[in-house]
Parts: structure tokens; C-alpha cells; sequence
């Protein structure tokens, strides 16, 4: 029985996308992101070299204009294999020879970009870039291509090179990680047309690539138990250091309690003649407002305030308006873990 032409050509087209779909994703898993891209992000050209490690991924960025001015940063990011898309984001600037980059490369960028990989060992992330800190400022597209080599030599470049034979390793991609945090004398190892090389270039050590003895149980030390203390406890434990001195008649006295600087979560005790007074005042830009009662108060007075925490910038701070009868008095008073502020509130006649 003959077969229909149309029905032969549908099969060998069919079968031919299943076979070039097969080797891409083959070559992707095999490949994996791992290697050197370079190319564009928006106006600057870019070298990446990325190692994954599980989803995660980490490496280099180049920015440069030439093989002497250049900005590198540490990356990290992850990798989607369910749908080849690849993120990653300038981390941290580990060396900065970009006298002559001007803007180029002073913006650590976020990427994202999809893997692809049209076939003949051709692989592409394409996508678009923002800056790190603002993710709705554009800075370009991402057009990088995967290249056989790096320009710049760096401890990645072993680790790349023998990836498929031990260097995947999560314990050696963990240590070349803490090396390259670690400013160095890099060099480019290969230069553009038309410039020279006067210094030596930077190899790193080929015993970054050797497979790590086998661990040694790790000893978990025993963590002290840090004690919380009590209000009064440390009401009583920390130094007062007399803060101001207010004069005080009539019938009562106000006082207003502010943040005196950012408002960062500061809270406060205070303690009159050792008895607390009140606690877990939070202090912001608005006041916080007591009244003592004149007649209550001795010939000498002591109020005290104690920081009960010390906010997100320490340390406790507070200022302080004290109301009394047509007279305005005030202070900056300051609270730590061994100091509380001390204000010596003073009958007059």
C-alpha cells in the first residue's frame, strides 16, 4: 500500500522538530547557563561569566570600553528550567578601573532574560535590563551571546572550563565564591585591538579545580542563653548621666517627648525618684505628653529615662519640652544598653 506524499512530508517535518527540540534541550541541560556571554545590556558592553549551582547562580559581570577600564561585579540570580528564563543582578563591585567609563557600567543592573538556543551550538540570553535598586528604570535590552573564552581572566575561568569534571561541585563553586569576593590584581588576559599590555596578567590557581576531601562532622557549639531583663532591671543596672537641670513651680509641669532623629522604632521608660513612672511610651514625631503634679514632687527630683530598645539606629534617642507655667525648656536626651539620661527636676521658691 502506498503512503500519501503529503502524509510522508508532514512525518519527516514532525519528526525533524522533534529532533532539532531534542538537541536544544539536551545541549541546555548539558550546557546548563553555565559559560562566558558576552554582548550589549542597553549601552554597555558586557561580559558575564555564569556557574550555576542548582537553581541558583553566581559568577562575574564586566562593564567595560576597553581592556584597562573596566567595572566588575559579583552576581547572583537563579535559573528556571521549566521555562529557560535566567535572572541575575550585579551584587557587589569587586574592582572598579573605569577612570574613563564615565557612566558606563555605574549602575548595578538586574537582568532577565530567556535561554535560547536556535541550534549549530548557538545559544542567546535575550531579554531586558533595570537598574538593582529600581526596577521600573529601563536601562536596555540583554543581548549576549555564549563565547568559548573570556577577555578577562578571573577564578571563575577554571571552574568554567571544567565544570562537567568535578569543578560543579557546590563546595568548590562555594570557595572560588569567597575568593572572588576578595579583591584582587586582575588583569585582562586578552587585550582589544590596538592596546598593550605593561602588567602581568592574574591566573588564578589551578588548585581551585581539585575536588574537596571528603567534610569532617561539623561540631555545633552550644549557644549561650542571652538573659532578657526586665524594665527595672535595667533601670537599676545602667549608669545615669545627668542630662539637664529644670527649675519647677506652680501647680504642675509638661512634658513632651519626641523622636529626635529619623523615626526608627525607639521606646522609652521613664522613672521618677526610682519608681516607674511610665513605660513602653513609642516615640515618634508627635508628642508624647505627661503632667506631674508640682506639690507631689520633693525639693530635688530625679526623672530618668530608659531606653527599653534601641530603635534601627542607635542609639535611644528623644527631645524633650518641658512646660513650666509661661517658660519653655529643652533637651536632647540619650539612652544606650549601659547609660540611661537623667533630667533633675528642681523645686524653686
Amino acid at each position: 500500500m502506498s503512503v500519501p506524499k503529503p502524509f510522508l512530508n508532514r512525518n519527516i517535518i514532525f519528526i525533524f522538530a522533534f529532533i532539532l527540540t531534542f538537541s536544544c534541550t539536551y545541549t541546555l541541560q548539558a550546557q546548563q547557563i553555565t559559560g562566558v556571554w558576552k554582548g550589549k545590556m542597553g549601552n554597555n558592553k558586557v561580559e558575564v561569566k555564569i556557574i550555576q549551582k542548582g537553581d541558583s547562580l553566581t559568577g562575574s559581570s564586566y562593564y567595560y570600553s576597553s581592556a584597562n577600564n573596566y567595572r566588575r561585579y559579583s552576581i547572583k540570580g537563579y535559573f528556571d528550567a521549566d521555562n529557560n528564563s535566567v535572572v541575575w543582578w550585579d551584587d557587589q563591585l569587586i574592582e572598579d578601573k573605569g577612570s574613563t567609563l564615565f557612566g558606563k557600567g555605574k549602575t548595578p543592573l538586574l537582568s532577565v532574560a530567556d535561554f535560547n538556543c536556535p541550534g549549530g551550538g548557538e545559544m542567546y540570553l535575550d531579554g531586558k535590563a533595570t537598574a538593582k535598586e529600581n526596577p521600573n528604570d529601563p536601562k536596555g535590552a540583554v543581548d549576549l551571546t555564549k563565547v568559548a573564552g573570556p577577555s578577562f581572566r578571573d577564578e571563575w575561568d577554571n571552574v568554567i572550563n571544567n565544570y562537567t569534571i568535578g569543578t560543579n561541585d557546590p563546595d568548590i563553586i562555594d570557595s572560588v565564591e569567597l575568593i572572588a569576593l576578595t579583591p584582587a590584581q586582575t588583569m585582562p588576559e586578552k587585550l582589544f585591538p590596538g592596546e598593550k599590555n605593561t602588567q602581568p596578567v592574574y591566573r588564578p590557581s589551578p588548585a581551585v579545580v581539585m575536588i574537596p576531601n571528603v567534610k569532617e562532622p561539623e561540631i555545633k557549639k552550644e549557644q549561650p542563653v542571652i538573659k532578657t531583663l526586665t524594665i527595672e532591671e535595667k533601670f537599676t543596672s545602667r549608669k545615669k548621666i545627668l542630662t539637664t537641670e529644670i527649675p519647677v513651680s506652680g501647680d504642675s509641669i509638661e512634658l513632651r517627648f519626641y523622636d529626635n532623629a529619623e523615626i526608627d522604632g525607639d521606646s522609652i521608660s521613664l522613672f521618677l525618684n526610682d519608681q516607674l513612672l511610665f513605660k513602653n511610651i513609642r516615640l515618634t514625631e508627635k508628642a508624647y505628653t505627661i503632667k506631674i503634679s508640682v506639690k507631689e514632687l520633693g525639693a530635688e527630683n530625679e526623672l530618668i529615662m530608659v531606653a527599653e530598645n534601641l530603635g534601627s539606629i542607635p542609639p535611644n534617642t528623644s527631645y524633650m519640652v518641658a512646660l513650666v507655667g509661661d517658660k519653655r525648656y529643652e533637651a536632647k536626651l540619650a539612652s544606650t544598653e549601659n547609660s540611661s539620661a537623667l533630667i533633675r527636676l528642681k523645686k524653686t521658691l
